[in-house]
This record gives structure tokens, sequence and C-alpha cells, in this order.
């Protein structure tokens, strides 16, 4: 079942009716009044294979996607005992992001990527650094050794992953007590600018409601994946000044939102350039974010 695109904000086309999280779906009433039908999005068959989705814009996640605090890093190794010689498999490692901070502190670090763009943007970005290797894998067959690696994490990956295969690759590849470390950047919405933000993105996207990693926390998906260990869990502020370029770049970079060539794209980017004129302070916006971090083990 594929995602559907909704041309206009889901709050204007349904009004209190909003897509409700049930299960693995995202279930939207209609528009119409009357009608019995259900507009169904798939949380778990997005559009496109998920490790394809990014191929396309791999140059404006590489200039325009945050990066994480350094406060992450510092959490892992006050809090968690993260140590300079553990060698962390970074999985669904994308453009290297995430990598590149772990490598900042002196860890070896494993990118497992499946996507050939991204893994080839995050080699070229981490070509400088003995303790980076990449792979081709995915998070449910990365192809490291049994017992390789002290750590797995995933930043901003998580949500693509398939639950029960990804837990027993990860304990394969893991060594005792096999800690495994989820971030997100989570976008506010507690600004004027923000809340517009969102819904823009509501109206535009292919099928944001359907792939946001938002969903994972509403199903529950952390704890089945853990198995209901203890889980810990941390937030720590984050954010980005953009001018328009940037503010493009950044919303380019998301797989859901209409690429070149997309018969929205060159309207999407007229409602955008309009959003960040009614909000630009001297030129810029501010995206805020909450980044979040989950901390548990597999064994």
């Amino acid at each position: 079942m594929r995602g559907l695109h909704f041309p206009l904000p889901l709050r204007r086309r349904f009004g209190r009716r909003l897509p409700l999280i049930v299960g693995r779906l995202v279930v939207a009433f209609p528009a119409d009044a009357g009608s019995d039908n259900l507009l169904i999005v798939s949380a778990q068959q997005p559009i496109r294979d998920a490790t394809q989705r990014f191929s396309d814009r791999v140059e404006d996640y590489v200039r325009f996607r945050p990066t994480y605090p350094a406060a992450v890093v510092e959490c892992l190794r006050g809090e968690f005992g993260l140590r300079a010689e553990h060698v962390v498999a970074d999985v669904g490692s994308g453009t290297g992001i995430w990598s590149e901070l772990l490598l900042r502190g002196g860890n070896a670090v494993i990118g497992v990527e499946p996507n050939g763009p991204m893994r080839a943007a995050a080699e070229r970005m981490l070509a400088g650094q003995p303790r980076f290797r990449s792979v081709g894998g995915t998070a449910e067959a990365t192809t490291l050794a049994d017992a390789s690696v002290d750590w797995v994490t995933a930043a901003q990956a998580f949500h693509w992953f398939n639950v029960d295969r990804t837990r027993s690759e990860f304990r394969r590849v893991l060594r005792p007590p096999a800690p495994v470390a989820l971030l997100w950047n989570d976008r506010c919405t507690n600004t004027p600018f923000l809340a517009a933000f969102e819904e823009f993105l509501e109206s535009w996207g292919n099928d944001y409601a359907a792939v946001r990693h938002q969903n994972i926390a509403a199903e529950g998906v952390l704890d089945q994946f853990f198995e209901q260990r203890p889980i810990a869990r941390r937030t720590f502020p984050n954010e980005q000044s953009l001018d328009f370029t940037g503010l493009r770049g950044r919303v380019l970079s998301a797989s859901y939102m209409p690429a070149a060539g997309h018969p929205q794209h060159g309207p999407m980017l007229v409602a955008l350039q309009a959003l960040f004129d009614r909000f630009a302070i001297q030129g810029v916006v501010v995206l805020t974010y909450e980044t979040r971090l989950f901390v548990g083990t597999l064994s």
C-alpha cells in the first residue's frame, strides 16, 4: 500500500479528524462528510525502498542537515560508559554526520550504509580519518563479524529498520552487554514560524505522515526493540540558523519532499519562499530541535 500525497494541510483538510496512528498504519478520515471510506497510509511500506530514498538528496543532505550536539557524545561517555577504545558501528550512517562526532571523540567507527551515493559522500568527507571504515550493509544485514563491535548507534535512521531482524543482527555483532544508542533530531513546533513550517511539510510532503520518525515513539517500537528492558532517555537542545538557500536545501534534503522534476516541486518552492519572507528576521529563520537520545542494552 503506497503513501498518499495530501495537497492541502491536513489540519485544513480534516479539521479535528486528524490522522490517527493505529498499529503500524496511519489512518486518516476523508474530507467528504458522510463518507465511510478511510484513507490509509502505511508506515511500513513507504513510497520507495527506504534504502534508496535519499539517492537524489545527497548534496543537500551533506550541506544542510543539522549535526548533533557534542553533549550527546559527552553524555554517552559520562553516563553510559562509552570509551575511546570502543569500536562503534554507526548503522544507517548516511553521509557521516554522526560518525564524525564519534571519531572526534577517539572512537573507531564502522559506518554501515546501504545507499551508495550516501555512503560515498561519507567516505569523501571522512577520507582523512584512519579510524573510519565504510561498508555497504543494512541494519538487518550489516556484513560485520560476530561480536566485532562494542556499541551500535543509529542517528536519524532507526525508523527505517525492521525491528525484529535488526535486533537479531545487532545482538550478533555486539559484544556484551550489547549497548545500543538511538538518536533523532526532533524539530520543534513551539514558535509561529516552526508551527507554520510544520504545516508546510504536512501540505507538500509526499508521504510525510507515514515516514516521520515520531511514529516510532507513538507505536511503542522502542519498547518492542529492547524487549521491555529499561531505556534511558536524554534530551539536548539543538538549532540551525538558515538563510533562504539553507532553508531550501534543508527542505529538499528530506526524502518526502517533491524533488526537481516532480510537478509539485516548483509550486512548493514558491510557497517556501513566501513562508520565509513572512517569518525571516534579518534574512534568517531558526529551526530549533530537541535531540533525543535513547540508550539500552540487548543482553
